[in-house]
This record gives C-alpha cells, sequence and structure tokens, in this order.
C-alpha cells in the first residue's frame, strides 16, 4: 500500500494559498510537526486557529504531533547560534532514530496527511526531513508531495 502524504509551508503565503492548496490536494488530516505551533508569529498557522479554519474552510481535521517536532536546543542552535543546515539535519535524524518513529506511527496514520512548518519550501525544513526518513524506514511506501 501506497499512503499519500503532503508537506506544506504557511510563511510567504497568504491563508487563501494556504487553504486552497490543502483543498485541492485532498488533504484530510493536517498533522503539525511545529514544536512551537502556538507562536503569535504563526499569524493564521497558530494551532487554536488553524484547527479551527481547517476544519471550516475545508472539512480539514487538525493534530498536533510532537514526536515529529525538534527539540527547543536544535531550534536554538540552528536560528539563533547559526548552528548550520548540515549539522541541523545530522542531529534532527539522530533524533528520529532514538525516538523510533517509524515503529509509532504507520503509513496509513499519515494517509491524506500534510505536515506544516514555518518555512517557506521544503529544502531546509525538517517536515521533509520526517518524510524522506519514514519513506526510507518503510521501503518507499509514501507518496510525498510538497504543495
Amino acid at each position: 500500500m501506497t499512503a499519500t502524504v503532503a508537506t506544506i509551508g504557511f510563511t510567504r503565503t497568504s491563508a487563501e494559498s494556504f487553504f486552497r492548496r490543502l483543498t485541492e490536494a485532498g488533504v484530510r488530516r493536517v498533522v503539525d510537526v511545529r514544536l512551537h505551533n502556538s507562536s503569535q508569529l504563526a499569524g493564521f498557522a497558530k494551532a487554536g486557529d488553524l484547527g479551527y479554519f481547517l476544519t471550516a474552510i475545508g472539512g480539514i481535521d487538525y493534530a498536533h504531533e510532537p514526536l515529529l517536532a525538534p527539540t527547543e536546543a536544535m531550534l536554538r542552535t540552528y536560528r539563533q547560534e547559526k548552528g548550520g543546515w548540515a549539522a541541523y539535519e545530522a542531529r534532527f535524524l539522530a533524533l528520529m532514530v532514538e525516538r523510533r518513529i517509524e515503529e509509532r506511527l504507520t503509513p496509513g496514520s499519515l494517509d491524506g496527511a500534510c505536515l506544516p512548518c514555518s518555512e517557506a519550501t521544503p529544502d531546509h525544513c525538517h517536515r521533509r526531513l520526517v518524510v524522506d526518513y519514514l519513506n526510507r524506514r518503510w521501503g518507499d511506501s509514501l507518496s510525498v508531495r510538497h504543495l
């Protein structure tokens, strides 16, 4: 079975574009992988509002999954101390191995889901690392689309 999963960034986009891309992609559930999902900087994607908007606009369910988020120390090193992407990626991959996320989730649990994060593109974002890691562990059972 191949599960379809998407990722999306919410910075540098409008709420209209964000929710339109989700509904057009047929997303059924947003699995929030952000550590800080209630920051005022998140705007329309702030956790309390996001769940409401998803349901009201697209009939999309919302869940927060901190298992798939980096640690506070990782974020601080990467963002504030300019630790570099390669070091962040290595630390985050090690964290996913330590957490054994591939044993705590299934491809079916992500089928129809979308993983949002603040980064506009997936290139330097942990949401891409999550789906790439799981795809390797699950034998390419995820069909991934970056919205």
